[in-house]
């Protein structure tokens, strides 16, 4: 252990091997994470009351207010991610990422459209006064496509539409040594 010029026991200038280890391999993941989470809470909220107001408001049927809401809620996520969650990832052009985002929103779109049309449709048949309701079609889109959808898109938009690489961060305590 060493002592400071005051005598006080200093922290070890690094953290014990496993955790050091396991923050620097996942440390960036983290991040981006916690980012892609706030930006999809904020894309999230847009597309639950868009949807609800297209469904209910302006009387659309559930796979058309469910399309149009995830357009809007995508077009802010985007912005999100592009400049928040990944800028610090070299740029591979608007046009690329914009392009590829989209698509992969369609992707993550049909996985919540198809277990809102499993839900609504299919079980809907069988027990129309339980799966034919809002609160059903909210569930359907918003809790399980949601989640099944955003598993998909984080994987996507990571490994595929933001793939520039990370512009390299020098450790404070390599730069006083120098």
């Amino acid at each position: 252990m060493s002592v400071s010029a005051t005598g006080e026991p200093s922290a070890p200038a690094s953290p014990p091997g496993l955790i050091h280890r396991l923050r620097d391999r996942f440390g960036q993941l983290v991040r981006e994470l916690g980012k892609f989470g706030i930006v999809g809470g904020i894309a999230f909220i847009i597309d639950i009351v868009g949807f609800n107001v297209a469904a209910s408001v302006l009387g659309l049927g559930p796979l058309t207010a469910k399309t149009l809401s995830t357009v809007v809620a995508a077009t802010v996520a985007f912005v999100g991610n592009r400049f928040w969650t990944w800028r610090h990832r070299g740029r591979s052009g608007l046009a690329r990422e914009y392009g590829l985002y989209f698509f992969f929103n369609a992707v993550g779109l049909g996985i919540g459209l198809g277990c809102l049309a499993i839900s609504h449709y299919g079980l809907g048949s069988i027990w129309p006064e339980v799966f034919r309701t809002l609160l059903a079609d909210n569930i359907a889109a918003n809790v399980v496509g949601v989640a099944l959808g955003t598993l998909f898109r984080f994987w996507a938009y990571r490994r595929f539409v933001f793939v520039g690489t990370a512009a390299a961060v020098v450790p404070a305590a390599a730069t006083e040594r120098e």
